[in-house]
């Protein structure tokens, strides 16, 4: 608690001062251009990651960065960030952001490991899809290429999932909203994109546009180093 504590004093002396303005208008409204939905783990950090201010993002974490299918009874706050985020701040972007040496895909391969965490077995459901794409079509691969293929697969799943809210299904036909899949590898600090046409993930680039579910290969292993 005390590096906690710490850190706030730092925050306070060093930084706050150089963007006082920019916490001064943030006092009053935000306007962030994107929802990030991305895992609860904690070596990821949106906003180091991405190098955005805040008022830039609008954050939703949570275990293995899942979007429960509109409707679904379990959506546990998912729903209403989405909401929220494009009825009312209208964002302009939404990420869906993975990562490697993910322990909730680990577990969706591994479903015994869940046996005394039934909240996070539920919740791991719904990247159910996206383990069966992984089972019936990749097997015989290592451990670790699978568990890689299921991470890029999630992401997609997660994105199908998305177009099942009103709102999203709207703004997409209007042009007004763009959906993406980002996987950033923890080690090499790198992202990939999943890039619908090409059907893989492809180094992130400003060129890089609406994700849409579909068959993706290579691997980003294949990618990133």
């Amino acid at each position: 608690m005390n590096h906690l504590i710490d850190g706030f004093f730092k925050f306070k002396k060093e930084i706050f001062p150089v963007k006082c303005r920019l916490f001064r208008d943030l006092a009053h409204s935000q306007s962030p251009h994107t929802l990030f939905i991305t895992c609860a783990d904690s070596r990821i950090v949106p906003n180091l990651i991405t190098q955005s201010d805040p008022g830039a993002l609008f954050v939703c974490r949570n275990v293995g960065n899942q979007v429960p299918p509109f409707g679904c009874a379990s959506s546990g706050g998912v729903a209403s960030s989405i909401e929220y985020a494009v009825q009312v701040l209208d964002v302009e972007h939404v990420v869906v952001c993975g990562h490697t040496n993910c322990g909730a895909m680990n577990a969706i391969l591994h479903p015994e490991k869940l046996a005394a965490l039934p909240d996070t077995a539920t919740w791991l459901e719904h990247a159910g899809a996206a383990r069966s794409v992984v089972l019936e079509n990749y097997k015989g691969l290592p451990e670790e290429v699978q568990l890689h293929l299921l991470t890029e697969e999630n992401i997609i799943a997660q994105i199908g999932n998305l177009k099942t809210y009103p709102s999203v299904a709207t703004r997409l036909a209007a042009g007004k909203l763009q959906l993406h899949g980002w996987l950033y590898h923890i080690p090499s600090g790198d992202v990939v994109t999943y890039n619908a046409e090409k059907g893989l993930f492809s180094p992130v680039g400003k060129e890089a546009g609406n994700a849409t579910p579909g068959r993706r290969i290579p691997s980003s292993l294949e990618v990133v180093a």
